[in-house]
């Protein structure tokens, strides 16, 4: 089925990896092909794709794939859809939850936090667009903590380094010393699309289709449940 025995290589941000590797063993188990999964930082992944590092796919959100389509670093024709995520909140385990049930009872919980956590992802870029509109940015800036690049906003709140977090569900669940105590109310949630797509010099090109169309099917959407995510519509 693939021009290599090698493994096929696959470079993602880190929301993704779980249902990544989840897939990845059970593509393994099914065809006897192996896959890697390296998950970092969206930014960093993007940059090693765009400086030309060789991976059969790339794994980002829609937006970041469309920008490296565009410079012709990946095939826009091989572009697949693999899952979407919201945004969830979490606390340290056993802390004290504030409603989040809507707009303004996460507005007053993130005002009344000692501090907040966020991503450097699409999470955190669509919390500093709210924080703005709610004409709060100045108030909490002195509070804020970024998670750096590979580094999950629930190993901040479990260090006790942020009080209140937001970030993907998928990078939430199963954190230890965390509890996840709801989603972005509807009115401000913001899904995110990740895409996947065939790297401008991949190996193993019509192995990493076959593992795109593999991870992009219905009988995936089990794995993307489990962390959270759904089927990219």
């Amino acid at each position: 089925m693939n021009e290599t025995h090698e493994a096929i290589t696959v470079i993602s941000s880190m929301a993704t990896r779980h249902v990544l590797n989840d897939l990845a063993d059970a593509y393994t188990q099914r065809f006897g092909q192996r896959v890697t999964v390296k998950s970092v930082g969206g930014v960093a992944a993007a940059r090693r794709v765009e400086e030309g590092e060789a991976f059969d796919i790339v794994v980002l959100a829609a937006d970041a794939i469309a920008k490296l389509a565009a410079a012709g670093r990946v095939d826009a024709a091989s572009r697949v859809g693999i899952a979407r995520s919201g945004i969830a909140i979490a606390v340290a385990a056993g802390a004290s939850r504030p409603s989040v049930d809507t707009e303004a009872a996460v507005r007053n919980a993130v005002l009344a936090a000692r501090s907040i956590g966020y991503s450097t992802g699409p999470s955190g870029a669509h919390l500093m667009r709210l924080f703005e509109r709610w004409g709060i940015a100045r108030t909490i800036a002195s509070r804020l903590v970024q998670a750096p690049p590979g580094v999950g906003v629930g190993a901040l709140i479990a260090r006790g380094e942020a009080a209140l977090g937001f970030q993907q569900t998928s990078e939430l669940i199963g954190v230890d010393g965390i509890d996840v105590i709801g989603s972005m109310p509807n009115e401000i949630q913001a899904m995110t699309v990740f895409e996947g797509a065939v790297c401008a010099n991949a190996r193993a090109p019509r192995g990493a289709k076959s593992l795109l169309h593999f991870m992009s099917q219905p009988d995936a959407d089990a794995v993307k449940h489990r962390y959270g995510m759904e089927a990219a519509l």
